[in-house]
């Protein structure tokens, strides 16, 4: 951890942000309110079993504290500010992934959605490796042709098409006919 308070600093501003006074979270956390406070002032790191109590009592994911984000409210990307850098990979290190994830909500803690623009290159690949998680994703195609192996089934999508699909399906998502694809991705894994 580059800053011990960080996380408690996270956790004050969370709670002061929600209005929640420090005795009732302690209270919904089954915790001490000595020690909530040498966690939010004093820069005490919680043990992952307190961390989790925290979480679930303000009901949000754990990451929402040990996130590098700061913001609390509202995230807002203007076009071409999206934040590129995300690269998501399967455990099979044969794999090539030509997908390339831009961030739109990079400045939001506490999100349960993880909404992206994805540019899809085209690739000579015909052996696609499906890959599976828990969630939900949604996609929107913005731009070129998609084909989405999904199960055994295999769907293509054009400009203004949509598909919902559960992501614990075995999937895989790339572009059609060595054109380009864009698309808006948002994706949902459970607390």
């Amino acid at each position: 951890m580059k800053n011990k308070k960080r996380i408690g600093k996270k956790i004050k501003d969370f709670r002061e942000f929600r209005q929640i006074s420090r005795e009732d979270l302690a209270l919904k956390a089954n915790l001490d309110p000595v020690q909530l406070e040498m966690i939010e002032e004093k820069g005490s790191v919680p043990s992952l079993g307190h961390l989790i109590k925290i979480s679930r009592a303000f009901g949000v994911r754990i990451g929402t504290f040990l996130d590098d984000q700061e913001k609390i409210g509202p995230a807002i990307v203007k076009r071409g500010e999206e934040q590129a850098g995300f690269s998501f990979s399967t455990k099979d290190e044969t794999a090539r992934e030509h997908l390339n994830f831009f961030s739109l909500a990079q400045a939001k803690a506490g999100r349960h959605m993880e909404p992206f623009i994805v540019e899809i290159e085209p690739t000579a690949e015909s052996d696609y490796k499906l890959s599976s998680h828990e969630g939900e994703e949604f996609m929107y195609v913005l731009e070129g042709r998609i084909e989405i192996n999904y199960g055994k089934e295999i769907y293509q999508l054009e400009q203004g098409d949509s598909i919902y699909l559960d992501s614990i399906v075995a999937h895989n998502v790339h572009a059609v006919a060595n054109e380009k694809a864009k698309l808006l991705a948002v994706v949902y894994t459970p607390v």
